[in-house]
């Protein structure tokens, strides 16, 4: 299988959270303590509800991520696999140590997720480094279109918000996919235009909006401290502090009950206005459990959201202006 529009089921399963602990000295920068076990097994259930792409990266959980993707998807052929290099780090400590410069590091990160995910080969591999720009990207672009060559990876893109680096690349053969934030809250028009217009794949990071649109998440929710959530990054526009953004919250309530039409869970509702956004469009929601795996998995069995839900959920957001083009 191959990763565009052609073969593309609609979905894809996020694999950062199963990584488990990351961290940049203290800050931490994955999803908090994980038990593989779920891991794998939410895997399977997602498989077994009609999902077939998994998307990971390399560091997440420095390398964890895709060693337990690669464990639960062993003997499986009829799966697409997607991972992103640009993030250098140290398994032992769990500390991101600096990012990919050149082209010899950049081949050496490709073999690494090879060996890591236990395959010769893997369907896309995004560069990760969302604001490098489009020049100093390219001996990375450069040895990513050598591993296609080479039969290693069958495709590549980049995981961008910004729209001119997205275009810098689009004609290159090998070059099918950006990955992008892209939800209710974000709706990533300028990016997704540039996508559009070069017949790309957009793949939605943060469909959910790291589990606001899931429905679960009360005001006074606390999480864990070794959960991203608990910072407060620019980029991170729905927690702060390890509280859900009230503004947020109120949005999802505005429409939580359109978002559950037909029998949909909210969640899926969600998933659902982001193909009825765009035919382009493939979010990729995370999951720790079986039951989170199987509900994102089986918003295919529903589709986009009808045009007149559409309609009626574009009169009752009320979102900040996307304004210029910046790492989300």
């Amino acid at each position: 299988m191959t990763l565009n529009l052609n073969s593309n089921p609609r979905l894809g399963m996020g694999c950062w959270a199963i990584g488990g602990p990351l961290w940049a000295e203290e800050t931490p920068l994955g999803w908090g303590e994980v038990d593989d076990g779920e891991s794998i097994r939410a895997i399977h259930a997602a498989l077994d509800a009609g999902a077939r792409y998994f998307d990971t990266a390399s560091v997440y959980g420095a390398g964890h991520s895709e060693v337990v993707l690669g464990a639960a998807l062993k003997g499986r052929e009829n799966v697409v696999i997607s991972t992103k290099i640009g993030n250098l780090f140290d398994a032992k400590s769990k500390q991101v140590t600096g990012t990919v410069e050149t082209r010899d590091e950049a081949v050496a990160e490709i073999e690494g997720c090879l060996r890591r995910l236990g395959r010769d080969h893997v369907d896309m591999v995004f560069l990760h480094l969302n604001e490098m720009s489009p020049e100093a990207a390219a001996p990375i672009f450069e040895a990513l279109e050598s591993a296609r060559s080479a039969g290693k990876i069958g495709a590549f893109g980049w995981s961008t918000d910004f729209p001119d680096s997205a275009a810098a690349y689009a004609t290159w053969p090998g070059f099918t996919a950006v990955q992008h934030t892209m939800n209710l809250w974000v709706p990533a028009s300028k990016v997704l235009s540039v996508i559009e217009h070069h017949g790309l794949l957009s793949v939605n990071r943060m469909p959910l909006a790291m589990g606001v649109f899931s429905g679960k998440y009360s005001a006074d929710f606390k999480l864990q401290p070794s959960d991203i959530r608990t910072n407060s990054f620019d980029w991170m526009e729905y927690f702060q502090g390890g509280k859900v953004v009230p503004e947020v919250l109120d949005m999802l309530n505005a429409v939580r009950e359109l978002l559950q039409s037909d029998g949909r869970s909210v969640a899926q509702g969600a998933l659902a206005w982001l193909w009825a956004k765009s035919p382009n469009t493939c979010p990729i929601p995370g999951f720790r459990t079986i039951e989170q795996a199987e509900q994102n998995a089986r918003a295919l069995d529903f589709g986009p959201l009808p045009e007149g839900v559409m309609a009626e959920i574009e009169a009752l957001v009320d979102r900040p202006p996307e304004g210029e083009p910046r790492a989300r």
